[in-house]
């Protein structure tokens, strides 16, 4: 069966900031890719960039959310948007394209040819060869954020819960989106706990793939005191998903 992919990508008041030049490149070169760009109750003009941009391209598509629910309902309501299409893999990215569409498409050709992962997380592993750029700190506030949330909420070695990049089979991803999440920021974790939950060899199953490049671009919509609840957000999944 070939492998067909969506890419999700959700907006939010980003209007000053769409890389229309990039977008179009992507949707040009990844032809066989369909991409679904979603307005999360943006009160800019991000719904009419997005609409323009989708009417040129055939394998580009605009959904419109009319209120503003988060990033974890925006990626939600496209995953369902989706059920019943034809593809094998949900992908979602972030629209500041942080993990440039070339670093995303190398994750989706990994996942091509190792079918035995059903789940793929970009990771923000700095080492030598890769590229990555962060806030200090949002990478030490990271660290602290995962470590806590690999060593007592997963018991699993997992580096980069939160990376903004990943790809999922369509028939699983159909399964951990299909009920609303308890937090707005740290739903990438609890799609792990939710894999966890139906699947005892779940880790068996998910591949982290070490970034080459990611660069933290300025205007992220996770302010200092989202940042500063996230172990708030870390109990309540602890006791919702809790084993």
């Amino acid at each position: 069966m070939d492998k067909k992919l969506l890419l999700i990508i959700p907006f939010y008041n980003e209007a000053s900031r769409i890389e229309r030049d990039t977008f179009t490149q992507a949707f040009t070169s990844h032809a066989n890719c369909d991409f679904l760009l979603v307005n999360d109750g943006s009160s800019d003009n991000t719904a009419l960039i997005l609409n323009k941009l989708s009417d040129k391209f055939p394998n580009a598509t605009a959904l419109d959310l009319k209120k503003n629910g988060g990033k974890a309902e925006a990626i939600r309501q496209a995953v369902l948007y989706s059920k019943d299409k034809s593809y094998t893999h949900i992908g979602y990215l972030d629209a500041d394209l942080a993990t440039p569409f070339d670093e995303f498409f190398r994750i989706w050709e990994f996942a091509c040819k190792n079918p035995n992962y059903t789940f793929v997380m970009g990771s923000r592993i700095k080492k030598l060869g890769s590229d990555i750029t962060r806030y200090s700190y949002r990478h030490y506030s990271g660290r602290i954020f995962a470590t806590i949330a690999s060593k007592l909420i997963l018991k699993a070695p997992v580096y980069d819960t939160q990376c903004g990049a990943k790809i999922i089979t369509h028939d699983l991803a159909a399964t951990l989106f299909e009920k609303p999440f308890i937090t707005k920021w740290v739903f990438d974790l609890e799609l792990l706990l939710r894999y966890r939950e139906i699947e005892k060899n779940y880790l068996h199953k998910i591949f982290e793939y070490g970034l080459s490049i990611w660069i933290e671009k300025g205007d992220s919509k996770i302010t200092f005191k989202d940042l500063l609840g996230f172990p708030y957000q870390l109990v309540k999944i602890h006791f919702a998903y809790g084993k």
